[in-house]
């Protein structure tokens, strides 16, 4: 095990840069074993993970711990169906690999290099009417506690619906176990300028085309710029047109001006699931990289009632973007899941890298959103205050009292997590 102890200019920071953690004191357990004694040793501890958080969900001025050297699969259990990992494992060491061995995972987010225990602990998601976020997919944990106590618990266990989103509250996730099924190929077609009245007239049946669908706009005019199209390949050939939107000619990238190279194949032709579910491949530039992300979500019941709320702020907001995604999510029971009890539509912002008017236009994004109480997501730009956040989490009483059995010192709270869940 190697212990780093920076000075404060070798800080890490988080993958967009406008996070510096408080520590410089990173632990790099190469074992589960090492990873209990560093947790009996610290005081304070949070998980670093890939960096790609937007705010402070990740920093501590204790103790940070990086999950790096504890990754891969434990094993693939073909009776249940399942696939175990290691906790720093990250969805580009794991997609080939379980691919190889003939299974895939149901979906996937927009990006490869996240570790899926962070992606999981945020209840981050990909995209599809009938498609929940990737914290459904886990049938088990492993957990280690603030003591070094090693808990196990599977999908059914009391308190479990509070353990697999746990924004790092309850330990370090040191295992986790998720579905899996058979091995599948998707067709991926882009389709261009989308008029957002057709959208709003179709709204279910648009994002219902496909066994995931993303929507792409700048919010300028009165068009979705690109729809993202990800069909079953047994569904058969593409059709040339998506409710009078045309199919493009060549490959596109989400943001202008950036290469389409950098993104999964597209042009309707079929390949494995973990080559298409993605937006960005295994090993290519991730969206911008110099950009910030924000993200709300709503019941799927207001989807176009917030995005015309949207539409008529647009001029505010749209300036300071490089270009917004709109994505469903299947509903689930997990407590703090941002899908919890409702078929969700999330909004999600790419922004330039510009601090204050980022924040300028998310407050702008909120108070639209508003009525339609949103809930945001963990590991983004948010100014919603904490109280309001609670609010909108009838199980988080559930979730506040299993962290304080869990872990009755607060050894993985930090300010960010203390204000927003415990109050």
């Amino acid at each position: 095990m190697r212990t780093i102890d920076a000075n404060m200019a070798d800080r890490p920071q988080n993958w967009a840069g406008n996070i510096v953690f408080s520590t410089g004191h990173v632990e790099r357990p190469a074992s589960v074993e090492e990873l209990q004694d560093v947790l009996h040793r610290a005081d304070k501890a949070r998980v670093l993970g890939s960096g790609h958080s937007f705010n402070p969900i990740a920093d501590t001025d204790g103790v940070l711990i990086s999950l790096a050297a504890l990754t891969g699969i434990r094993k693939i259990d073909h009776a249940a169906r399942t696939v175990t990992i290691e906790g720093g494992t990250t969805y580009a060491q794991l997609l080939p690999a379980l691919h190889a061995a003939g299974y895939a995972l149901e979906n996937l987010a927009s990006l490869p290099h996240i570790t899926v225990a962070g992606a999981v602990s945020t209840a981050t998601h990909g995209s599809g009417n009938g498609n929940s976020n990737l914290a459904a997919a886990v049938a088990g944990l492993e957990l280690v506690t603030a003591n070094g106590e090693i808990i196990r618990r599977q999908r059914g266990d009391a308190d479990f619906d509070g353990m697999a989103v746990s924004l790092g509250a309850l330990g370090v996730v040191s295992a986790l176990t998720l579905d899996v099924v058979p091995a599948f190929d998707i067709r991926q077609t882009v389709y261009l300028d989308l008029p957002l009245e057709t959208l709003l007239a179709n709204f279910d049946a648009v994002t219902g085309a496909a066994y995931s669908v993303s929507l792409f706009t700048r919010w300028q005019g009165d068009h979705i710029d690109q729809v993202w199209v990800k069909a079953l390949a047994t569904a058969g050939e593409p059709s040339e047109t998506l409710f009078g939107a045309p199919a493009a000619d060549a490959p596109r990238h989400p943001l202008p001006g950036m290469d389409p190279g950098n993104c999964t194949p597209q042009m309707g032709v079929a390949g494995p699931w973990h080559e298409r579910l993605l937006h960005f491949p295994i090993g290519f530039l991730a969206s911008a990289g110099a950009e910030l992300q924000s993200e709300h979500f709503v019941s799927r019941t207001v989807a176009t009632q917030a995005i015309q709320a949207l539409r008529a702020v647009q001029a505010r907001f749209a300036p300071a973007l490089f270009a917004s995604e709109i994505r469903t999510i299947a509903s689930d029971t997990l407590w703090l899941s941002t899908a919890q009890g409702q078929d969700a539509v999330g909004f999600h912002f790419t922004w330039k890298p510009e601090w204050e008017r980022t924040l300028d236009a998310v407050r702008c994004v909120e108070e639209a959103l508003a009525p339609f109480a949103p809930r945001p997501h963990w590991a983004k730009v948010f100014t919603l205050p904490a109280d309001m956040v609670r609010a909108r989490y009838p199980r988080l009483p559930d979730f506040v009292a299993l962290a304080n059995r869990l872990d009755p010192g607060g050894k993985f709270r930090n300010r960010f997590v203390d204000d927003l869940l415990f109050g």
